[in-house]
């Protein structure tokens, strides 16, 4: 049985979470997707990486002085460019924006000072960008956006260089680093690409590759992601303890 995670909603009653939102530096929405990940990572990457990985920052916060409420995880976010994968579940931009929106609006109902976004599946970034200027300008909600990959690219670079995206190096590690029982080891190989115009802005992932993934997961290292794990959430809470 896995140990109670007091920063977690879900884990409260409604008098509980009265009072989490009333202390709560940020109240914090991880956003994953479900998507396929290749032929050696389940579908659910992203939002396993959320959970995880948002836990850390909540687990750490009080370290830097700050307190975080987490939401639930949202499991599904804007992945139209994966759908000829079978797996991959996606909601329409323009309702997933609404849904970060009404799930912001709730937030400020019940008194969360500061709303915190920490996302990990790029195709949400533009639907998160409307969102937080509907939610700053017509519900006065003060939000901070955190797409944790941007905090720890400089150090991913050096170790990986610069083709570890979808289902690659990073993703990969972080995987056998929380849940190694979910990769499929036998499957790891480098990924086979498609060739593409830069001119091209947007393109189905079955037209860029030919298993589902980017770079080479073979060349996964779980302890150096565990390290980058831990300097990249010292790093977020320093940039949220910022203005706070």
């Amino acid at each position: 049985m896995s140990e109670p995670k007091p920063h977690r909603l879900e884990q409260m009653t409604w008098q509980d979470a009265e009072d989490a939102f009333e202390t709560a530096d940020y109240v914090v929405l991880p956003c994953g997707s479900t998507e396929q990940h290749s032929l050696h990572l389940p579908t659910s990457v992203d939002t396993l990486r959320s959970s995880h990985l948002t836990d850390e920052l909540a687990e750490r916060a009080p370290e830097h002085g700050l307190e975080l409420l987490v939401l639930p995880p949202l499991p599904y976010g804007y992945s139209e460019h994966h759908l000829p994968f079978p797996g991959t579940i996606t909601l329409d931009a323009d309702t997933y924006r609404d849904v970060i929106i009404d799930i912001g609006r709730s937030v400020k109902k019940h008194g969360g000072k500061r709303f915190l976004i920490t996302n990990f599946h790029a195709g949400n970034i533009e639907p998160h960008k409307l969102a937080i200027d509907r939610l700053q300008r017509d519900h006065d909600l003060p939000t901070r956006y955190v797409n944790w990959t941007d905090f720890a690219r400089e150090k991913l670079e050096d170790r990986f260089g610069d083709e570890w995206g979808h289902a690659g190096e990073h993703e990969t590690s972080v995987i056998e680093h929380y849940r190694p029982e979910l990769v499929r080891q036998e499957k790891k190989q480098p990924q086979t690409l498609h060739g593409a115009a830069d001119s091209e802005q947007f393109r189905y992932f079955d037209d860029l590759t030919v298993e589902g993934g980017l770079g080479d997961p073979t060349d996964s290292d779980p302890v150096f992601i565990a390290d980058i794990i831990e300097e990249t959430t010292e790093k977020v809470l320093r940039d949220l303890k910022t203005g706070n």
